[in-house]
């Protein structure tokens, strides 16, 4: 049995001394006509020279493992029925990967049985590579004799994620993914496979030029022990937009997909399982924000748009209240009734107010009371302005 892997880079040792040195200009002549050094570079180590696989190597989860299976007829006897099988072991599994599951007729003396198997490895830990061969002699005796291969499947990419949930029902996925191998990869893709109840773009590139490159480059590298972030946004769908109690208890996001090559372009594939993101708690009554003016002026009116939505299983019938602050002052009635409001449903709100300081002011003070039991919510600091002083004309 021998794993099959893509050669490697000829690596040598050079030697080499001081010309007034006893050998003199000898090793550096030897450098110069040994075949496998670089042309005018002949004291690195980096050769320009391949070299077969001298050991079994390592083998990542998400590559496919490639081995040469091989029986020979050793003694001077023709055998007959001959089956080779081979099984991967895995901690919790037992594959089957023998490409043919038939006998072979006969096999003569000096002849051999060749076969190829493929597995992608999708466990980490030890795997054992189970060859069995049975056969029958030209007595008629049945033999039968089996052969083990243990190997580690080791982790090549480290993943954490971050989530950010946002007011707007967004959600802002981190994530970043470190190379723990010894080798440079190279990142063939990163994306996000969303929920049903979500789509995503990829905050990963930039425009310039009207053509989109990505942020890390045009070779996009990782080196050993590396890390890069990758960052997605993911919108609730239209139909479940409007639903604010589904989208409250959504947890799972999606799964992030994984492909990148490795030195002399071996693929490896990683698709993370389902992530998680704690839901957000809104609690009985939620109050954002649709439409707010960055800069307003000192002393003069704005118009912002507040959304009031029902995340409880009851219905609601609300008042809203307005209180002034030092700085923000509101314009308008008081204590005016908002009407009843159902479960999931919600009602758009358009609010007046002025600003008697200028600087960059927190907009508070809005007082939300269910008449049912008698419960008030608060909310402060929902918002900033920047307040300027305002043009005067001179006549």
């Amino acid at each position: 049995v021998m794993r099959l892997t893509k050669p490697t880079l000829f690596t040598n040792i050079p030697v080499t001394c001081e010309e007034r040195d006893l050998p003199g200009n000898l090793f550096n002549q030897l450098m110069k006509d040994d075949p496998s050094t670089v042309k005018g570079a002949e004291i690195l180590m980096l050769g320009e020279m391949l070299t077969l696989p001298q050991n079994f190597g390592n083998i990542f989860l998400g590559e496919t493992f490639s081995s040469y299976i091989s029986v020979h007829n050793d003694s001077n006897q023709v055998v007959k029925d001959i089956l080779v099988k081979a099984d991967l072991q895995t901690s919790s599994q037992r594959l089957n990967l023998s490409a043919s599951s038939a006998a072979v007729a006969e096999l003569k003396p000096d002849c051999c049985i060749d076969d190829v198997i493929h597995h992608e490895v999708k466990e980490i830990g030890t795997h054992i590579l189970v060859c069995a061969v049975s056969y029958t002699t030209q007595t008629g005796e049945k033999m039968y004799f089996r052969k083990f291969f243990k190997f580690q499947v080791l982790k090549p990419l480290d993943v954490k994620t971050k989530f950010y949930n946002a007011e707007t029902d967004e959600v802002f996925l981190e994530a970043q993914i470190q190379n723990i191998t010894t080798s440079p990869m190279f990142m063939e893709k990163v994306s996000l496979e969303p929920s049903m109840m979500y789509n995503v773009a990829e905050l990963n590139t930039v425009d310039t030029a009207g053509e989109s490159e990505s942020t890390f480059g045009a070779r996009t590298y990782l080196q050993p022990m590396d890390t890069r972030q990758y960052l997605y946004c993911l919108k609730p769908k239209q139909e479940f937009a409007e639903k604010a109690g589904v989208i409250k208890g959504v947890t799972v996001i999606g799964k992030l997909d994984i492909v990148w090559k490795t030195n002399l372009g071996e693929r490896g594939r990683l698709q993370t399982s389902q992530l998680q993101r704690m839901a957000p708690g809104y609690g009985d009554v939620r109050l954002s924000l649709e439409t707010i003016p960055d800069t307003v002026n000192l002393e003069e009116p704005f118009d912002i748009t507040c959304k009031i939505t029902n995340c409880s299983e009851r219905t609601m019938d609300l008042v809203l209240e307005m209180c002034n602050t030092n700085s923000i002052h509101w314009c308008g009635v008081s204590g005016r009734q908002l009407g009843k409001l159902h479960p999931s449903s919600s009602l758009h709100l358009a609010l007046t107010l002025l600003s008697s300081v200028q600087g960059l002011q927190s907009v508070s003070g809005l007082r939300l009371t269910d008449t049912f039991l008698k419960r008030t919510y608060e909310y402060d600091d929902i918002a900033q302005v920047c307040v300027v002083s305002s043009e005067i004309k001179q006549s």
